[in-house]
């Protein structure tokens, strides 16, 4: 049975992206079969696999659409070496052209469905919205996993958030539940970073993850050589801190 994970959070530009591509390739360098469904138009987690979004025949797009199946349109990210169900710029349209279909919340979580023995982790990289994208990203998964960055915008951001959950759990999908908050792009040298960081373990306890990833320029680079963080400089301490997140990751799946 896969672990369904969406990585979510209403506020843009918090490593959503940086966090799901770098977690799957971490994740299949430690042995776990790992599918990475991209559900942001943009294509960001695509391209980041090494997937060029342009080149691509059968999308997400056409899965959420019924027009294809997830074997038809998933596609190997050669250098991290795990699965992507990819996106582009069709996306955008198909919040549009979901609205009158039955069942709208869930059609990711069917297709999902179907395919529950084959992975071990399912990263699934929400837009930064709550838009039926996002709802069909909650609705399929088990956990959420929240990436933020410790700043006081950030903080303001995750209550809308947290509370976006709740309503998720209460009328659509009673498994989600919030697996964990991830501090990203971590500068200890900031009092105001280390202040809300102090926070959010004083206010969440567990849920905090243990691992923190650094503001790290190689995690940067990377997406532009088509490479996940982890596999472009391995030694880079945001690799090194991703890697280590997905070791806490395997061992969290286990109490799931």
């Amino acid at each position: 049975m896969s672990h369904i994970f969406a990585v979510a959070n209403q506020k843009g530009g918090v490593g959503k992206t940086t966090t799901t591509v770098n977690l799957a390739a971490a994740l299949a360098a430690q042995g776990q079969r790992v599918l990475l469904v991209d559900l942001d138009p943009q294509g960001n987690a695509t391209m980041g696999s090494g997937v060029d979004k342009r080149a691509l025949k059968k999308s997400v797009y056409h899965v959420l659409l019924g027009m294809a199946s997830l074997v038809d349109a998933r596609q190997t990210s050669e250098a991290g070496k795990f699965d992507t169900l990819p996106a582009n710029r069709d996306l955008a349209g198909a919040e549009v052209e979901m609205v009158d279909l039955d069942n709208r919340e869930t059609r990711l979580k069917r297709a999902l469905a179907l395919h529950d023995s084959d992975y071990d982790f399912v990263l699934i990289d929400c837009p930064p919205s709550l838009s039926l994208l996002t709802l069909n990203g909650l609705c399929a998964a088990n956990g959420v996993i929240i990436p933020m960055q410790c700043e006081y915008y950030a903080l303001e951001g995750l209550s809308d958030l947290v509370n976006t959950i709740k309503k998720v759990h209460a009328n659509l999908n009673p498994d989600l539940k919030i697996i964990g908050l991830l501090r990203v792009m971590f500068d200890p040298r900031s009092t105001l970073s280390n202040q809300v960081s102090a926070q959010l373990e004083q206010h969440f306890g567990d849920k905090v993850f243990k691992t923190i990833v650094p503001r790290n320029v190689r995690l940067a680079e990377a997406p532009s050589y088509g490479l996940p963080g982890v596999i472009f400089d391995r030694a880079a301490k945001g690799a090194q801190a991703y890697l280590a997140f997905a070791a806490e990751m395997i061992e969290r799946a286990k109490t799931f």
